[in-house]
This record gives C-alpha cells, sequence and structure tokens, in this order.
C-alpha cells in the first residue's frame, strides 16, 4: 500500500502546490507517484499539464476529484502507487478533515511570518483531532535575518517539529514549476535543488518508520 502525504494550510498562498509538485517530481525518480489536485484552483493540474510538453522525465499521475470524493480517491490510488501527495483547498475546514483522515502524514507549509504560523494552528489541530502526524515545512525563507530563528524557536516552544531544514526564497522553486518540472529535474546542481534534497531525506526518513 502506498504512502498518502497531505499538503494543507489553511491560508492561502503559502505553497501548497509548489511544494507538492517539487516533492512529487523529486520522489517519482524513484517511485510511482500519484498526485490529487483538490484545490480548486487547479495550480497543480496546470503543472502537470506543463509537464506533458517534456519528455524523458518521470511520469507522474494525476486525479482531481471533488471535495467528497477525495477519500475514495486516495484509497484507490494507495494500492496501485507508492506515494501519493494531495494538495488541499485552503479555507476548507470540512473538506480538510476529511482529507487529513485519509492521510498517513500532513505536512504544513509555513512561510517564517507571524500571519502564516498562526493561519496554521488550525490545520495542525485538524491533524491532531484526526490522530494524524503532522510537519511543518518552512517555505520562502529569506536568505538574510533572523526570523528563521524566531520561527524555529516559536514552533519548539509549542512542540512543533519542522521536516528538513526548510526551503529559501529562490527563484530556481518559481522558475521550475513554471516549466513543469521539479527543481531537482530543472536545476540539480542549484542550492534549491539541495534544500529540496534535504526535505526529501528527512520525509523518506518518516515514511521508512
Amino acid at each position: 500500500m502506498g504512502f498518502v502525504i497531505a499538503i494543507a494550510q489553511q491560508k492561502g498562498g503559502a505553497g501548497k502546490s509548489t511544494l507538492a509538485a517539487h516533492l512529487g517530481a523529486a520522489l517519482a525518480a524513484g517511485r510511482r507517484v500519484a498526485l490529487v489536485d483538490a484545490d480548486p484552483q487547479a495550480t497543480l493540474s496546470h503543472w502537470v499539464a506543463l509537464r506533458a510538453r517534456h519528455g524523458g522525465i518521470a511520469p507522474v499521475a494525476l486525479e482531481a476529484p471533488s471535495g467528497w470524493r477525495v477519500p475514495a480517491t486516495l484509497d484507490r490510488l494507495r494500492r496501485s502507487h507508492e506515494v501519493v501527495l494531495l494538495d488541499t483547498p485552503p479555507h476548507a475546514e470540512t473538506d480538510n478533515r476529511v482529507a487529513l483522515r485519509a492521510a498517513d502524514l500532513v505536512l504544513v507549509p509555513l512561510q517564517p511570518s507571524g500571519p502564516d504560523l498562526w493561519a496554521s494552528e488550525t490545520t495542525l489541530r485538524l491533524a491532531e483531532a484526526e490522530g494524524r502526524p503532522a510537519r511543518v515545512v518552512l517555505n520562502r525563507v529569506p536568505a538574510r535575518g533572523r526570523l528563521k530563528q524566531v520561527v524555529l524557536a516559536e514552533l519548539a516552544s509549542r512542540g512543533i517539529a519542522p521536516l528538513g531544514p526548510g526551503l529559501g526564497n529562490r527563484s530556481a522553486f518559481a522558475t521550475a514549476f513554471m516549466l513543469g518540472l521539479g527543481v531537482t529535474e530543472a536545476d540539480p546542481e542549484s542550492l534549491a535543488a539541495q534544500e529540496l534534497a534535504a526535505t526529501l531525506s528527512a520525509l523518506e526518513q518518516i515514511m521508512k518508520n
């Protein structure tokens, strides 16, 4: 049976779809991977459409079910794929509760700011209520300043574990996404690819356990 990862965040613009795409592309290099786009904005679906233009890259399956069909879709895909990544809709607590219930792990992308941290609390509470482990992925971290350390200290004080070192605010992520690629495919020697690889390594340790 495959491992289902829900990427969820109540606040829009946190980078859910981008994180799902980059993780999906990296995981697909050695596994059967499926993406489930449950976000009405369909950003992940657009990325997969762009990806279809490239040859010689790892295939990634995609389905885009409506809210109430998500659990059945996940159950079916986990039987034929090793990893299933779910991009959940923002501002949809009921749909997210159902989706998180079907996941093995919840990833919460978090830009290092007070409003994003406060907004993430709803998603983390949902995961806890459904008995699902959750990890925060710091995203779009500025290259300079103490903001990352301040947010990490606040997370630690609340007993919230980050996944890996986080992803910087780097143009390589956005550029690869616009091409329908993951950063490890488009720019494998970049700092962005190294950060993604470190995040993936931490994720794989959770999946093994």
